[in-house]
This record gives C-alpha cells, structure tokens and sequence, in this order.
C-alpha cells in the first residue's frame, strides 16, 4: 500500500513527496507526545502505547484523508483519546497498572473520562474552550462545567493549594494552579520504547491485508452454504393449481 501526494513546484513541474516520507514525520513529531497524553487520562504505560499506535494505524489506513485534513496531528490526537477512553477495554483482561505515585494524576484518575478529555485538551494543551468543544463534541456550556468540576478535582489535592480554598468555587487561583500541574504532567514526554514508524506502517498494512482476507473468506463461505442449501432443497409444487383426479 502506496500513496502519492502531489506537490507544485513554482514553475508548475510536478514534483512527487512519498507519503511514508510524510506519515513519518507526523509519526516522529506527534507520538511521544500522544503516549504521554494517553498515560496521564488512563494512568497504564501499556495502554498509553497502545492508543497512539492503534491511532496511526488508522491514519496510515486513512493517509489520504489525514493529509487532508486542517489538522492531521488534532485528527491522530482524537483517535488517540478515542481509544484510550474507550469503555471497551473493561472487558479486556489488563493486568492492572500501579497506581501513579503522583497524587495529582492520582486525583485526575478519578474524574470521569469527559472531565479528564476537556481538562486535558484546555489545560493541558491550552485549547480554546471552543477547540475543546468541537473536538469533544459537547457544548461550550458542558464543556464550561466540566472544566470547572476537573479543576475542583485536582486543586484539592495540589500541596500548593491554599487551606482556605473553596474548592467549589473556579476561582482565578484555582484555575491557574489547576493548568500549570496538569501542563506539567502532560509535557513530561520520552520517546523511550516507541517503535519505529517503518514498524507501525507494516502492522496497520498487515492489519489490512488480514482483514481483506477474512471478509473474502467469509464470504465465500456464505456463498457456499446459500447454494449448497439451493442446491438440496426439494422442489415444490405451484400453490394453487389443481391436482389431476385418476381415473378409476
């Protein structure tokens, strides 16, 4: 699987940039920090890595419309949060991770998932309120309470935070106190352990390959079994028509 995006020189001579070329750098600029992302809004390493390579997958899988995209790295962001939150993975057998030492993470692990996205994004990332909105697909009034409820969350816990706080209350402190130690986790990034983008490239395309060949097999078995059933059952008469009386 090879894609081509087309550039143009100034004199109007087509000029080709390989598009692994392109995924690549995407993949280099982008992954160390999506892990990171994924690790502060799960709290397990395993699963951190896991979101932001099944996330590249999908955009090596979808290369030309990422490349499209206004944002591919806010489209690769999105599926790495997707998957890092998704419920799904209750079912699955983790082995649990160690709870984070850190009591800020602490606290923010026991958000609920859309508190922890919007707070991430804004505070984290320093999205606009409306950027987290549309990117979470709430409204900038949910948007607005969720945020003011993770920061309540986390402030409490903060060392720093004053005694007499009303941690009911968003206030200017609070808010500010909540942005920095989040941003601070969040920016903490190491690119140890990640794989190659090469490596990543080949799974998405083997996924790729399995599947195609498992949608061919399955559908030749149900071709199968309709005929093979066509071909067995008896033959019925026309409803309707007279039976012929014998003579006697």
């Amino acid at each position: 699987m090879e894609h081509r995006i087309l550039h143009r020189h100034a004199f109007g001579r087509p000029a080709e940039t390989s598009a692994q070329t392109a995924f690549d750098a995407l993949y280099t600029s982008a992954a160390p920090a999506l892990v990171q992302q994924a690790y502060v809004l799960t709290g397990c390493r395993r699963l951190a890595f896991e979101s932001a390579e099944q996330a590249f997958h999908r955009a090596w899988e979808r290369w030309p419309d990422v490349v499209r995209d206004p944002d591919p790295e806010g489209w690769v962001r999105a599926q790495t949060h997707d998957y890092a939150l998704s419920p799904w993975h209750r079912l699955r057998r983790l082995r649990p991770a160690p709870q984070p030492a850190d009591p800020v993470l602490r606290a923010f692990l026991e958000l609920p998932p859309w508190q922890r996205r919007a707070a991430l994004l804004r505070d984290g990332l320093e999205l606009s309120v409306e950027e987290v909105a549309a990117e979470t697909e709430a409204t900038v009034a949910a948007t607005d309470s969720r945020l003011r409820n993770a920061r309540a969350g986390i402030v409490r816990y903060l060392p720093e935070a004053s005694a007499d706080t009303d941690t009911d209350t968003d206030t200017d402190t609070d808010t500010d106190t909540a942005r920095h130690a989040l941003r601070t986790r969040v920016k903490d990034v190491s690119v140890a352990t990640l794989a190659h983008p090469r490596s990543v490239r080949a799974a998405s395309e083997f996924r790729v390959r399995t599947l195609t060949r498992v949608v061919f097999a399955v559908t030749a078995v149900l071709i199968g079994a309709v005929t093979a059933t066509m071909a067995t059952t008896p033959a019925h008469e026309e409803p309707g028509l007279p039976r012929a009386r014998s003579e006697r």
